[in-house]
């Protein structure tokens, strides 16, 4: 004959179970949305936002540009900023943008385009996309070019009407490197870091 205690213990945890996951069974059910949401980054927003962060990294007191390099499957290759070459102490160089070629920061700044092909450590950039906060210089543009890097996604051209600038366009032409401005969505993210 069966304890009856022991019985009606065994009842009452089953009975309990069957109510608790009864529970769970309708919270799951009702909160589980139907759709994805629809407020979440483009990928154009992402990327620009990852160089606009990593733009923050650069110490230059009057232009901060960042860099994100990304391939076709929309994965993150390299990010870059403009800064002193490594080894190079930012405290003991110039960062001006007046005087002397020696006293001033053109000679020693690394660009954020540089920067983020040099960062790369995984083998070829061709086919890329290149991400930059601003319009690659004469320079950059023949390292992209070089690099294998296809398209730029620019967020300003403040510089459009110098030399460097339209040598960059010319070699990107003749070199079927594809350029477009990001265009910029009605999108505010604030970061407390």
């Amino acid at each position: 004959m069966p304890n009856d205690e022991y019985s009606g213990v065994v009842a009452l945890y089953g009975l309990r179970n069957r109510v608790f996951c009864g529970m769970i069974n309708y919270m799951s059910i009702r909160e589980v949305p139907k759709m994805k949401r629809e407020d979440y980054l483009s990928w154009d927003q992402y990327f620009m936002g990852i160089a606009l962060l990593s733009a923050e990294r650069s110490k230059d007191p009057n232009t901060q540009v960042g860099a994100c390099i990304v391939d076709a499957d929309n994965k993150i290759l390299s990010v870059g900023y403009n800064g002193m070459p490594s080894g190079c102490k930012d405290d003991e160089m110039p960062w001006g943008r007046v005087g002397k070629p020696l006293e001033n920061k053109y000679f020693f700044v690394c660009h954020a385009e540089l920067n983020a092909i040099l960062n790369y450590s995984g083998g070829s950039l061709a086919g890329a996309t290149c991400y930059s906060t601003l319009f690659p210089c004469n320079e950059c543009a023949k390292a992209i070019i070089q690099s294998g890097i296809k398209q730029i996604v620019y967020l300003s051209d403040k510089y459009s009407d110098t030399e460097a600038t339209i040598a960059s366009k010319m070699m990107f032409n003749m070199a079927g490197v594809t350029f477009r401005p990001y265009q910029p969505g009605n999108r505010e993210i604030h970061l407390n870091l």
